[in-house]
C-alpha cells in the first residue's frame, strides 16, 4: 500500500512553474514551498473554510498517488478524467463526493499551477439518485428531544425551530442572537450567504442561562491570559481588541482549550459537531425511532412541519436560506398530502362507500 505523501514528498519538477515567493520569506529560503504547502496558502487566500482546505488537500494526496506520485504539473485532463472514473467505478462514491474532488483539482491546477484545465471528457459520473429526506412527525420530534438535556437539548432546539445547519449552530456568536427581536442572525452559511430566521420562544430562558454561564467562563479565561476567539477574515487585525470581546464569542464554545491548527494558537474553539451527532443518536435509540436521525433530520422537519402548516414555500426558502425555491420543493413530496392536496383512490373508495354510491368494478 503506498503511503499518502506529505508536503515534504511533493516538491516542483524541472520546468514547472512555482509562484513567486512572498518578500517576507524570501530571504530566508531560496526553495519554493512545497506543493500541498502552495495549495493550503491559496485556499487560505481565497478564504476557503478550514474543512474545505483540509478536504482539497486530501484529494490533491489522493490523485498524486493514484498517479504514483507523479507531480501534478506533469499530468493533465487526461489524469483527471481517470481519477474520477475510478472513484466512480472503483470506489463507487456518491456524485457529491466526485463532484468535490473535481472541485479540488481544478482549485490545484489554476489557482496553484495557474494552469486553464480544459473539460474533462468521457467522465464516468457518479450516479445521482433522487433522495427524499427523511422527517419525522411531531410527535416524534416531541420525544427526540424529550430524550436531551442542557446543551444538547438548545442545540437540537435551534435546529429544529430555527431550521439551523449543523455548523451553522456551532458557529453562532453572541452578537448574532437577538432576544428582543427573538431572531438569530446565520453569518456565512451555506453558500457564503447571510440570513435571519426565528429564535424559538421555548429556547429562550434556557439559552440566557446557559449564556451567563458560558460569559463566566470567558472571564476566567480572560484572567488565566486566554479568551481570544478566531475571527473571520482579517478583523483580528482591523480590529485587536474583538477577538476578547464578549460580543465575539461563541454561543457553545468547548470545554476545553485547544490549539489552532493554523495559527498555533491556544483558544477555546465551539465544541466539535460530533457532540450533538452523538447526543442526537443516543436520544433517537431511547425513544424507539426506527427512522435513521441525525441532526439534520430536524432541519428537515422544521421545513417540512411549516409547509405543513400552510406557510409560503419562498418565506420557507428564504428562512432555510436556499438559493433556488426548487431546493425547497423537495419537502412538499414528503409531505402526506402532496404538492396539491391530492387525494388517493383508495381513500376515495372509503369516501364512496360512506355516502351509500358503489365503487367501480
Amino acid at each position: 500500500m503506498i503511503e499518502p505523501p506529505s508536503d515534504d514528498d511533493v516538491s516542483a519538477p524541472h520546468g514547472a512553474h512555482t509562484p513567486p515567493v512572498p518578500a517576507a520569506t524570501a530571504g530566508r529560503s531560496s526553495n519554493p514551498p512545497r506543493l500541498l504547502a502552495q495549495v493550503r496558502r491559496a485556499l487560505r487566500v481565497h478564504r476557503y473554510s478550514y474543512r474545505t482546505e483540509q478536504a482539497y488537500v486530501s484529494w490533491v494526496r489522493r490523485y498524486i498517488v493514484f498517479h504514483r506520485r507523479r507531480h501534478p504539473a506533469e499530468l493533465g485532463a487526461e489524469s483527471i478524467r481517470t481519477f474520477l472514473s475510478a472513484l466512480a467505478v472503483e470506489h463507487h462514491v456518491a456524485a457529491s463526493t466526485q463532484n468535490q474532488a473535481l472541485a479540488a483539482l481544478l482549485f490545484l491546477y489554476r489557482e496553484v499551477l495557474h494552469r486553464e484545465i480544459e473539460w474533462v471528457e468521457d467522465l464516468v459520473r457518479a450516479k445521482r439518485p433522487r433522495r427524499l429526506p427523511v422527517v419525522l412527525t411531531r410527535a416524534e420530534v416531541g420525544n427526540l428531544l424529550g430524550q436531551l438535556e442542557g446543551v444538547p437539548w438548545i442545540m437540537a432546539m435551534l435546529l429544529y425551530g430555527g431550521g439551523l445547519r449543523l455548523m451553522e449552530c456551532h458557529r453562532l456568536r453572541i452578537k448574532d442572537v437577538d432576544f428582543e427581536r427573538r431572531e438569530i442572525v446565520v453569518r456565512e452559511g451555506k453558500g457564503g450567504g447571510d440570513r435571519v430566521t426565528m429564535l424559538p420562544m421555548r429556547v429562550i430562558e434556557p439559552l440566557r442561562r446557559h449564556l451567563r454561564s458560558v460569559h463566566a467562563a470567558h472571564r476566567r479565561d480572560l484572567a488565566a491570559g486566554f479568551g481570544r476567539v478566531l475571527l473571520p477574515d482579517a478583523l483580528a487585525r482591523k480590529w485587536p481588541h474583538a477577538e476578547r470581546e464578549w460580543t465575539w464569542q461563541w454561543v457553545f464554545p468547548s470545554a476545553k482549550l485547544a490549539i489552532d491548527p493554523r495559527s498555533g494558537t491556544r483558544r477555546r474553539h465551539h465544541v466539535h459537531a460530533s457532540v450533538l451527532q452523538r447526543a442526537i443518536q443516543l436520544a433517537a435509540r431511547a425513544a424507539g425511532l426506527r427512522k435513521p436521525v441525525g441532526p439534520h433530520t430536524l432541519r428537515h422537519c422544521f421545513a417540512t412541519h411549516l409547509l405543513e402548516g400552510g406557510y409560503d414555500i419562498r418565506t420557507v426558502q428564504e428562512l432555510l436560506g436556499h438559493r433556488d425555491v426548487g431546493t425547497t420543493m423537495i419537502y412538499t413530496h414528503v409531505l402526506n398530502r402532496g404538492a396539491r392536496a391530492v387525494e388517493s383512490p383508495a381513500d376515495r373508495l372509503a369516501t364512496l362507500a360512506a355516502i351509500g354510491a358503489t365503487p367501480p368494478a
